[in-house]
């Protein structure tokens, strides 16, 4: 499977009465956002069935700045699929074992079995950005991860992984933003750290290793969708759309998926 991204101006947002679909600020209605989501969460419920029956695997990874919406975005996929065959995962910090083993041994524990569905909150793609801003990888085992990824990852495809990349990306005043909301918020107050504010600091690092990492590792078999996650909720609406668009499962609503919004999507596929 070769994944394509198809831009369309046959989207709900562009049929139907701007102040229906947005707000002063550009940003999408809730009204609108959740019709249009529960739309899309059929089609996500046929795409499970389809996996399910036919034993196929699908591997999403989602990467990002801090307060990017990567959490937020992979709830939204799983709002109503069955737990039992759908998995979020969230790897702490390696311990003292994992870091003798080859660095992407305990990833690869967590690839889907047949039948499953696997989200990664973060990834081995951690080497390429955060390790490397803060020093916990050297220049050797950054340099080293991209040298073996990119044939890791067309294992993974060439065995029959279906496999989607997505970065969601924001811009510096959206992340400060975010941070002080949570400042703000006690219901999220335990998402912040010491670590958000010193990459608040470094964005300017982060976004060189970003387009190094669209360069290098956004592949034909294996490409990035960058999404503008400036809002999170058209974010979420097209990294869904993409993938739906891309796999062709049973009952598809042709209707309902019929591409993405080029203000929101770029596709990274040239590595």
């Amino acid at each position: 499977m070769k994944q394509q991204i198809h831009y369309t101006q046959a989207l709900p947002e562009y049929q139907i009465k701007f102040s229906k679909v947005f707000k002063g600020n550009g940003k999408i209605e809730r009204k609108f956002y959740e019709e249009e989501s529960l739309r899309l969460q059929y089609e996500l419920v046929k795409l499970q069935k389809w996996i399910i029956d036919n034993e196929k695997r699908l591997l999403v990874i989602f990467e990002g700045m801090d307060t990017a919406g990567k959490s937020s975005t992979i709830k939204e996929f799983n709002n109503y699929l069955n737990p039992r065959e759908a998995r979020s995962v969230a790897l702490p910090k390696p311990n003292s074992k994992e870091l003798g083993q080859w660095y992407f041994q305990r990833h690869i524990k967590q690839i889907p079995n047949a039948g499953e569905i696997v989200f990664f909150d973060r990834s081995w793609y951690n080497r390429a950005g955060i390790e490397q801003v803060f020093g916990f990888c050297t220049q050797a085992q950054h340099d080293h991860f991209y040298k073996q990824v990119n044939g890791l990852e067309e294992m993974l495809v060439d065995d029959g992984i279906l496999f989607f990349k997505f970065y969601m990306n924001i811009s510096k005043e959206t992340q400060q933003n975010r941070i002080k909301d949570r400042e703000n918020d006690p219901l999220k107050s335990w998402k912040l750290s010491k670590l958000d504010y010193e990459s608040m600091e470094k964005y300017a690092e982060y976004e060189k290793l970003r387009d190094k990492m669209f360069r290098l590792s956004g592949t034909p078999y294996a490409p990035w969708c960058e999404l503008d996650a400036n809002d999170k909720k058209r974010a979420r609406l097209n990294a869904i759309r993409y993938l739906l668009s891309n796999i062709d499962y049973e009952g598809k609503n042709r209707h309902v998926i019929t591409g993405v919004d080029e203000k929101i999507t770029k596709l990274h596929n040239k590595g």
